[in-house]
């Protein structure tokens, strides 16, 4: 299976492409650049490739950063007839640490956080 990935709901804007377990991704601190990086970025990645799902970073997170990689996977994913899948911010930190039990943490601004305690559980 292949799917592209995007996230822009922090100051970062990365697109990833996940193919039969290998992991392809660009990133760039993005400031307020989302929506010009975000699909160049994702078209070098891409290179012409099919893709079989769309998945974006749903957040929480800066209001029009998500609005930027949701609109991306759903006009990619309607063009293509492909699923869509939103992906918690925090919930992908957490799984990115390895460990068992995380509190996920990024800046919301204005002296604020968006946060999460999770813990991994057998299924």
């Amino acid at each position: 299976m292949r799917f592209a990935a995007i996230e822009t709901s922090t100051e970062w804007c990365s697109v990833a492409l996940w193919s039969d377990g290998e992991i392809a991704a660009l990133e760039r601190r993005a400031g307020h650049r989302h929506s010009e990086l975000a699909l160049p970025m994702l078209e070098r990645l891409l290179k012409g490739s099919s893709i079989e799902a769309v998945a974006f970073g749903a957040g929480p997170g800066a209001f029009t950063g998500l609005r930027i990689a949701c609109a991306l996977a759903q006009g990619l994913a309607f063009a293509r007839g492909l699923p869509v899948i939103g992906i918690s911010t925090l919930e992908a930190l957490a799984q990115e640490s390895g460990a068992a039990r995380v509190v996920a943490c990024i800046d919301a601004r204005m002296s604020e956080v968006y946060y999460a305690a999770l813990e991994k559980r057998a299924a």
